[in-house]
């Protein structure tokens, strides 16, 4: 049990230090930071839009967080708010759309790269893993 208590953590500590270098190795080309990469993903993938509350809660991020990357994605001209200033749908601009395109083939080639020799049966089976161990340790720690 100890083994694999090390291996696990040592494997997703290993795995989230290099994402979040590569976040902001790949992020810096555009002037913007790792925080940008998620909020600009998911806004790509929700073309309708979201709110502040939902990214907080798809990118795994506090409010605070989200704000202040919210701010200066607006700055820069990548996404736009709503008129209404409470639970305003956020939205990428042409820019930012463009900006999520470039993003979109950097994602594949990374991703790529870490599933290399992986067959499509192995990449389901840990994907599947991976997101049964997040929800049994989320659902622990709410009982908690």
């Amino acid at each position: 049990m100890k083994e694999r208590f090390q291996a696990f953590v040592t494997g997703i500590s290993t795995c989230y230090k290099s994402i979040q270098r590569i976040k902001t190795m790949e992020m810096t080309e555009f002037g913007l930071k790792g925080a940008h990469a998620m909020c600009l993903v998911f806004l790509h993938n929700y073309p309708q839009g979201l709110t502040a509350a939902q990214l907080c809660q798809l990118c795994a991020e506090d409010k605070a967080a989200i704000s202040r990357t919210v701010a200066q994605l607006i700055e820069k001209g990548y996404i736009y708010a709503g008129e209404k200033k409470y639970r305003a749908q956020l939205m990428l601009t042409e820019t930012g759309r463009e900006l999520a395109v470039k993003m979109d083939a950097v994602i594949e080639q990374w991703v790529g790269c870490g599933g290399e020799g992986l067959s499509d049966a192995e990449r389901g089976a840990f994907y599947h893993a991976l997101e049964s161990i997040s929800n049994n340790l989320q659902h622990r720690l709410a009982e908690a």
